[in-house]
């Protein structure tokens, strides 16, 4: 199942790249994190064989415009929004990982007529995670301190290392006449980071559509902050997948893509 790649200008201009697996209705759409590409979610989408799948580049990301002049919350989600209105027919089956999980919830607060079904990897409702993860200027100083460019995947793996997030970096890394680069900017990665610094409960709290909230016992957050985010939730389940990191879509890919799957392929209660 190869994907189709497209893209589309939003209004203020940022192109917007994305992938499209044929299949059928309802329409998925999956939303990477922060310093991710779509290319990572695609073994995701080839786990939904029989489902049409929409993979987008989230502003800033992958074949997406690199330096967007906005990278507001507001503009992740207007992205989002035009790229469904242009490709689907109906309401879509929302499925994000922590960045593209925060975009994915604000999206289903802001269009809930969009929104069928959602899915939320490793989230919360933005603000302080108590220490949990990295700040957003030290994440930034982490992406700025990469040796860039690679002279080849070989060096990138030797400077990165080979757990399945470095991996993920390494295999996404654009070819240049200088060598590899990443498909980000540490610039824009720390921007985007503070953009999700200010919570958005209400929007939250707001979601009406079916949601899956899913976890890893080794993800970024705390048990309380697990269950205070889902419980300030709607129509909310939770899954809990063991051994897995904030990228478990990567490093638990079996246990991910069976919940993910199960909860797709059931019916929506009114």
């Amino acid at each position: 199942m190869d994907p189709q790649h497209r893209s589309t200008t939003v209004d203020d201009g940022t192109v917007i790249s994305y992938a499209v697996l044929d299949g059928g209705a309802p329409d998925v759409v999956l939303l990477h994190g922060l310093a991710g590409s779509g290319r990572e979610m695609l073994p995701t989408a080839r786990a939904l064989a029989g489902r049409r799948v929409l993979v987008v580049d989230q502003r800033g990301h992958g074949g997406s415009t690199r330096r967007p002049d906005d990278l507001s919350r507001e503009a992740f989600i207007e992205d989002v929004v035009q790229v469904v209105l242009g490709e689907c027919t109906g309401p879509v089956d929302l499925v994000g990982q922590s960045m593209g999980a925060h975009t994915a919830m604000l999206v289903a607060a802001a269009r809930p007529d969009l929104v069928r079904r959602l899915v939320l990897l490793e989230c919360h409702e933005g603000g302080s995670a108590d220490g949990e993860g990295e700040d957003s200027d030290a994440l930034e100083a982490f992406f700025a301190s990469w040796p860039v460019p690679f002279a080849d995947r070989a060096a990138a793996r030797q400077a990165l290392g080979d757990g399945p997030l470095a991996a993920a970096w390494v295999a996404d890394l654009e070819e240049r006449p200088d060598g590899l680069h990443p498909r980000f900017g540490a610039a824009v990665v720390g921007a985007v980071a503070r953009t999700m610094s200010t919570p958005r409960r209400a929007e939250w709290a707001s979601v009406e559509a079916p949601t899956l909230v899913v976890y890893a016992d080794g993800g970024m957050f705390t048990e309380e902050r697990k269950r205070s985010f889902v419980a300030a939730g709607r129509r909310v389940r939770r899954a809990d997948l063991a051994g897995a990191s904030h990228d478990a879509h990567l490093d638990a890919f079996d246990q991910w893509a069976r919940v993910l799957s199960t909860f797709l392929a059931e019916e929506v209660s009114p």
